[in-house]
């Protein structure tokens, strides 16, 4: 029996939030539906990628066609 090599679906979209503990600097990464990645670093910028970030809509797309 031959071993089957390892098939990697690829990363799912979402936000990721991390470091939201006490005298940590918070960071966001949110990797959207068509594939771009933004980070933010700091209270004020992570807040504000969570607050604008909705999961599975992608802005970018709607930026594109506007053009």
């Amino acid at each position: 029996m031959s071993e089957q090599p390892a098939r990697v679906q690829g990363i799912p979209p979402g936000l990721t939030l991390r470091r939201l503990d006490r005298d940590q600097t918070p960071i966001a990464d949110w990797l959207c539906c068509c594939g771009r990645h933004e980070r933010a670093t700091g209270g004020p910028t992570v807040a504000q990628l969570a607050s604008a970030v909705i999961v599975g809509v992608c802005p970018h797309r709607e930026q594109g066609a506007a053009a």
